[in-house]
């Protein structure tokens, strides 16, 4: 086994007993810490209620402890940086994700199944020259 293998540690705890998990949308990255203890949830030092005000997007970062049904049993900090709020939220659910993977291996499968290890890998595409945008051309006259 290699150096790297063993820092890395697929489903090792760190020294304190938290289990990590990066999550990646658009240009949003989330660094997401999981370890057992009183439940709470806080992304950049605020409650998860607080960030991510839309209703739609509150949803989407928890619903992977919705779905573990561990909402009562973890502790979970998050650090989100980059992209929209939207973007924030679907990268904080990737981190979650892994992050319960590596927490309990047996919930992996369950999470696997239903999209939540998926990386969705929709990017917006760059605006090309001689273009209005990525796919909008200016305006043709032919005479």
């Amino acid at each position: 086994m290699s150096s790297s293998a063993t820092s890395m540690g697929s489903n090792t705890a760190r020294d304190n007993g938290q289990f990590f998990g990066t999550g990646r949308r658009r240009e949003a990255v989330a660094r997401v810490y999981v370890r057992m203890g009183p439940a709470g949830f806080t992304v950049n030092g605020r409650p998860v209620e607080n960030y991510f005000k839309n209703v739609a997007w509150l949803t989407s970062a928890t619903e992977p402890l919705k779905f573990t049904e561990t909402q009562q049993q973890l502790e979970v900090k998050a650090t989100v940086k980059g992209g929209g709020v939207g973007g924030q939220a679907g990268a904080v659910r990737m981190g979650l994700s892994r992050a319960i993977a590596r927490f309990n291996p047996e919930l992996r499968v369950g999470l696997r199944k239903n999209g939540f290890l998926t990386r969705d890998s929709r990017m917006k595409e760059r605006k090309k020259y001689g273009q209005k945008g990525a796919r909008r051309r200016f305006q043709f006259s032919k005479r």
